[in-house]
């Protein structure tokens, strides 16, 4: 871990990161990329010490209320967070200035700030989402080491909608010869039927690799999977886009059922979801509009 002082916290399109780097280990990172120009190990968590501040003086410049987001880069509930505490600080800013809110985990941590993220959701708009990619505990266990389990992301889907908060999953990556089933591909979305998620996002059945991620990766592979380098190697050569050989049939098993259980699963509609601002009108200001 090692502090920096940031410039500023929010993107042009109201997203942020707090640390930069991440302890879970997930083989298939595409944070790991060179093209992030991270400075510095990837485990070697950067902390913003003056994140905090650099919010709340953009959420007062900010004129119009909109969705701020986080997790795209970095997971923001690290084990880290639970001792420097900057998404919870971050979280009751927004909830202060009367923002909307969404993030991107594979933590059950986010738990601890469900009575935050549960105001917001009253007040205007909080989205939780969460990524699964595998049913089989074994291998979540082998491709994520240091993040919650499967079955725990789900139990913290159902606790999310038992108190009204909405959520979409991200089925992504699919691995070719690891998770590219049809039977991982049903568990995961039997559990986003289950949960009531609103939509799941996916970018087709594969990964993507390039420079700094696809070292990482291969490396994981031979010492988890023997042999299967090679054959990813002597398959994809260097290509970006990494695509199951099963693809269009798991393609029309996801469609089919997320069709079949009302689930959206247009990419740019879930998007647009996540990014529209919506205030809610309290009843007492609803009984005033009726008078």
């Amino acid at each position: 871990m090692h502090y920096v002082k940031a410039k500023g916290i929010l993107s042009s399109k109201n997203g942020m990161n707090l640390y930069r780097g991440c302890s879970h280990g997930c083989i298939y990172c595409d944070s790991r990329s060179k093209c992030y120009h991270m400075e510095h190990d990837f485990e070697d968590i950067e902390v913003k010490e003056n994140a905090v501040e650099l919010l709340e003086n953009a959420l007062k410049r900010k004129r119009k209320k909109c969705m701020i987001g986080t997790g795209s880069m970095t997971d923001p509930y690290i084990p880290l967070e639970e001792k420097i505490g900057n998404v919870r600080k971050a979280i009751s800013l927004i909830y202060e200035y009367g923002f909307g809110f969404t993030l991107i985990t594979k933590s059950n941590r986010i738990l601890r700030d469900i009575d935050l993220l549960q105001k917001i959701n009253e007040k205007t708009k909080c989205v939780v989402q969460m990524t699964l990619t595998t049913y089989d505990e074994e291998l979540c266990r082998k491709i994520e080491p240091n993040v919650s389990s499967t079955r725990e992301r789900f139990e913290v889907l159902k606790k999310l909608r038992e108190v009204g908060i909405p959520t979409v999953v991200w089925l992504s990556p699919i691995l070719p010869f690891i998770n590219d089933t049809e039977e991982n591909i049903s568990g995961i979305l039997d559990m986003c039927i289950e949960a009531k998620v609103y939509g799941v996002i996916c970018f087709g059945m594969g990964l993507t690799l390039r420079e700094g991620n696809r070292e990482y990766f291969y490396e994981n592979l031979d010492r988890l999977f023997p042999g299967l380098t090679e054959k990813y190697v002597k398959t994809y050569g260097n290509e970006y886009i990494i695509d199951s050989p099963n693809s269009i049939k798991l393609m029309e098993l996801f469609q089919k059922k997320c069709d079949d259980n009302g689930i959206v699963h247009n990419n740019e509609q879930i998007f647009e979801y996540l990014s529209e601002f919506e205030e809610k009108t309290s009843d007492i200001q609803l009984s005033l509009c009726d008078m």
